[in-house]
């Protein structure tokens, strides 16, 4: 008689169904859903903050669409990107994790060879490949998030020393964060830092541990800050932008009085005027002052709704997925993603100091637009894999003609 293998008759109980792959569970709907609709809606108002200041500009040709025909072209090579990511398996992402961080180093020291890095208002943040313009900042961000997931996945425990937290994480974030300083961009390296913090948090870091980096973290950037006079002008304008309106504070002053005359329902779509003379970087950093100018404060509880519908969801993937590596992998896209949105409204309407942090989905840009809808694919694609904790589940029926299982019956203790 031919024999048969057991391991042949289990492991098809062990894999999950085809159809829980290709199902969407709510919160990839979800995420998905306000991912496009933020993505559309920012190219409408990057049109809107634009517009003027392309056709008065000699270097954009005096065109209108300038950058929105660019932010289209970027938005549906974002698209594309994501929904390729979806079907990506997450241990394809950890065995390229290394690499994908080699390169966005190359990329960081690339900008400082001439020739080769591009230099605007005094920061050198850019590469020229051909026609186009690619800012490798953004890309570290993707490279940092999977490395850093994966040394901490790997661990049997979170750190719990300084010296455990420095070898090899420590000294590999700090490598990032110092190529991005020299160009210099303290904003992108404050979202790297408070990524991998809430990296650490979600690993179970203990509190005193993470006490002494958030203190070790304050007073690095208070020594950054004081280091260079602009970032102190920021500062200064941030504790009072009213009293330095004409100097550092300029910015934030006039985005404050863009949002106040928005009122409740807005002067309406295109017809804002601080975007046209009077609001530096409209299309960019201060686009949220626009939205409020034109569509109110209705428009601003929209945006500031999807975002939050964002952060649940990404959320939600990350606490119902069992693998520890695609767990932090969705919380640190989750956290990149949310707390940039976080720290670019609270500079704009006057709560936080001016970073340079743009509006995740809505302001121009093509790198960070790239890379935001690549997470957005790997959130998705986390959220379609089989080893996610399974919700709760009615016991299988029993069919009527199925015979009972036997009843045990106790016995009774000797001599009662």
């Amino acid at each position: 008689m031919r024999s048969v293998n057991p391991l042949r008759l289990v492991r098809p109980l062990e894999r999950a169904p085809a159809s829980s792959r290709r199902e969407l569970p709510l919160e990839a709907q979800v995420l998905l859903i306000v991912t496009i609709c933020l993505a559309v809606f920012g190219q409408l108002m990057v049109y809107s903050a634009s517009s003027a200041y392309a056709m008065t500009h000699t270097e954009f040709n005096f065109d209108s669409l300038y950058f929105v025909k660019a932010g289209v072209v970027y938005t549906v090579a974002g698209i594309g990107l994501m929904l390729g990511m979806i079907f990506v398996p997450a241990g394809w992402l950890r065995r390229v994790a290394p690499l994908v961080f080699i390169a966005a180093l190359i990329g960081l020291a690339a900008v400082r060879v001439p020739g080769i890095g591009i230099t605007a208002n005094g920061a050198a943040r850019w590469l020229a490949i051909g026609p186009l313009t690619v800012q490798p900042s953004e890309f570290a961000k993707l490279g940092t998030l999977l490395v850093v997931a994966v040394i901490l996945a790997n661990r049997k425990r979170p750190p719990e020393t300084i010296k455990e937290l420095l070898m090899p994480l420590g000294v590999l974030v700090g490598l990032v964060c110092a190529l991005i300083m020299i160009q210099p961009d303290l904003g992108t390296t404050l979202a790297v830092v408070l990524m991998v913090f809430a990296l650490l948090v979600a690993v179970g870091t203990r509190t005193l541990l993470l006490g002494k980096v958030l203190a070790i973290g304050l007073a690095v950037g208070a020594i950054l800050i004081y280091a260079a006079p602009y970032r102190r002008d920021r500062i200064f304008a941030f504790l009072d932008p009213w009293g330095q309106s004409a100097d550092g504070a300029y910015q934030v002053v006039q985005s404050m009085i863009a949002i106040g005359s928005g009122g409740v329902f807005g002067v309406g779509l295109g017809g804002s005027v601080q975007k046209v003379n009077f609001l530096p970087e409209a299309h960019t950093d201060m686009i949220f002052a626009v939205i409020g100018e034109e569509l109110g404060l209705i428009g601003a509880v929209i945006v500031v709704g999807l975002f939050a519908a964002f952060a649940w969801a990404g959320y939600t993937i990350a606490m119902r997925t069992r693998d520890p590596f695609q767990r932090l992998l969705a919380t640190g896209a989750t956290a990149l993603i949310v707390g940039q949105a976080i720290i670019n409204l609270g500079a704009v309407m006057g709560i936080l100091p001016l970073t340079g942090i743009p509006l995740p989905l809505i302001s121009y840009g093509s790198s960070s637009r790239l890379v935001i809808l690549a997470l957005v694919g790997i959130l998705i694609a986390i959220s379609r894999e089989p080893q996610l904790a399974p919700r709760a589940e009615r016991p299988p029926r029993r069919e009527p003609d199925e015979p009972k299982p036997p009843t045990r019956r106790r016995r009774q203790p000797v001599g009662v």
